[in-house]
């Protein structure tokens, strides 16, 4: 699991932008609206081979009621608990403040490592008589720093280095399945995690866990050895706001990194929300198995179509990802839990299937004498042969005449054909489409 760092400082003081630069995008960090996408709270930052994963905690928040020293010291508190170090961001041009000093005081108590960045430093050589005062905070050299030009990007991040953890090694024996508990909070991820650790058990141990205010559970009985990866840090909250739900995404992000197979629990009273469709999106996006587990399904009123009714609808709802089995349990009264694992270690298996080049390409040869490879002012795509390049999830790689020929409607139709004499069940796949010649 790639270690985390987490930006932190008073609003305005380029926090976004440093983000920015650090991850190579072109897209504004900018958390102030509510219902920002995730995909903008995190990124991941390479340096010197190493990989981590960057979080912009934001600086203004939607709630304006809300004091501005009030809205920092939570979201410092926030990123404080889930990060393995912390870029704390400072302005060179607005000295240090009481914002400033009440954070590195948060920050000096909390044992976390810290580097103390001294933005909008603009001008090359030495730096200014004002840099100095920012000694004063208690934290050690202060990196200078412009994340508009890049200068200084390259010690940060040599610094940032030195204070992160060595990468975890995950247990290595190769029949565990790792499996992520994943969903919103409240939904019922705890207690699936200790019912399926109470029933027919033979080994149970608790593993240190590397994600934060998380705890593997390490399984096994007659189907098998799991490793069950429970996102407890979602706590549930009297106020589920914007502040603590951009870091249960994170925490399930975290999650799903490390594991196989995805379990994305629905909470059935509830239905189907925004926030599942997001946290079942990092595991699609992952390439992750998936089984969508409705819980609560003991205290839901049913007639002789609920269930049927209640599949048309999340099969609707994860358009995206139709090709997820979708098992309804109670993790209270232990309600077709043992199916669950039936559909973990199945899904697992597609997830990691191979298929050999041969039967691919008849698979191929029937496809496109079904159906003709699409034409464009004359020209007609030729897919010469298709190949597996890797697992986990499936990668395919198809050799064609011209690139801009293979529609994405044309790609559907093979991934298709390919599932339906495969299975492929429960795993996304992936096709990368190469012209002859082209490494």
């Amino acid at each position: 699991m790639k270690p985390v760092v987490a930006i932190v400082g008073r609003p305005n003081v380029g926090k976004s932008t440093l983000f920015n630069k650090l991850t190579g995008t072109r897209r504004a960090i900018v958390d102030d609206t509510p219902g920002v996408t995730r995909d903008r709270l995190y990124g991941d930052c390479e340096w010197l081979g190493r990989v981590f994963l960057l979080v912009d905690t934001g600086g203004i928040e939607p709630f304006s009621d809300d004091e501005i020293l009030t809205q920092m010291r939570r979201q410092a508190q926030i990123a404080i608990e889930n990060a393995d170090a912390i870029l704390f961001v400072t302005d060179l041009r607005c000295g240090v403040t009481a914002n400033d000093e009440e954070v590195a005081a948060m920050l000096l108590k909390s044992g976390k490592p810290v580097v103390l960045c001294v933005n909008k430093c603009d001008s090359v050589g030495e730096n200014p008589p004002e840099f100095y005062e920012f000694y004063n905070l208690g934290l050690g050299d202060p990196m200078p720093v412009s994340s508009v030009h890049g200068h200084g990007t390259g010690d940060l991040l040599d610094e940032l280095l030195g204070h992160l953890p060595a990468d975890p090694e995950e247990p290595g024996d190769d029949d565990v399945v790792r499996v992520a508990i994943i969903g919103k909070p409240n939904a019922g991820k705890s207690s699936l995690v200790n019912r399926l650790a109470g029933e027919e058990r033979v080994i149970v141990s608790e593993i240190a866990g590397t994600t934060r205010d998380a705890t593997d559970t390490f399984i096994e009985n007659g189907h098998g050895k799991f490793l069950f990866i429970d996102t407890a840090g979602l706590r549930r909250k009297s106020r589920v706001d914007e502040r603590i739900e951009k870091y249960a995404v994170l925490r399930a992000r975290m999650a799903v990194e490390r594991a196989h197979v995805c379990v994305i629990m629905i909470d059935a009273a509830e239905g189907f929300t925004e926030q599942d469709s997001k946290v079942a999106g990092i595991a699609h996006e992952q390439g992750k198995g998936c089984v969508i587990a409705v819980n609560k399904w003991d205290i839901v009123e049913k007639d002789g179509k609920t269930m049927d009714n209640m599949r048309k609808d999340l099969m609707r709802d994860f358009a995206f990802m139709s090709y997820a089995p979708i098992v309804f349990i109670s993790a209270k009264t232990g309600q077709r839990v043992e199916r669950l694992y039936e559909l973990i270690r199945f899904v697992d298996g597609q997830n990691a299937m191979r298929i050999s080049t041969g039967k691919l390409n008849e698979v191929l040869a029937d496809a496109t004498a079904r159906v003709q490879p699409p034409t464009d002012k004359g020209r007609r795509l030729k897919i010469y042969y298709i190949t597996q390049a890797s697992t986990r999830p499936p990668t395919f790689v198809c050799f064609v005449n011209r690139k801009e020929l293979f529609h994405y409607s044309y790609q559907r139709y093979l991934d298709n054909q390919i599932r339906a004499v495969f299975g492929l069940e429960g795993t996304p796949t992936r096709m990368i489409i190469r012209e002859r010649g082209e490494s």
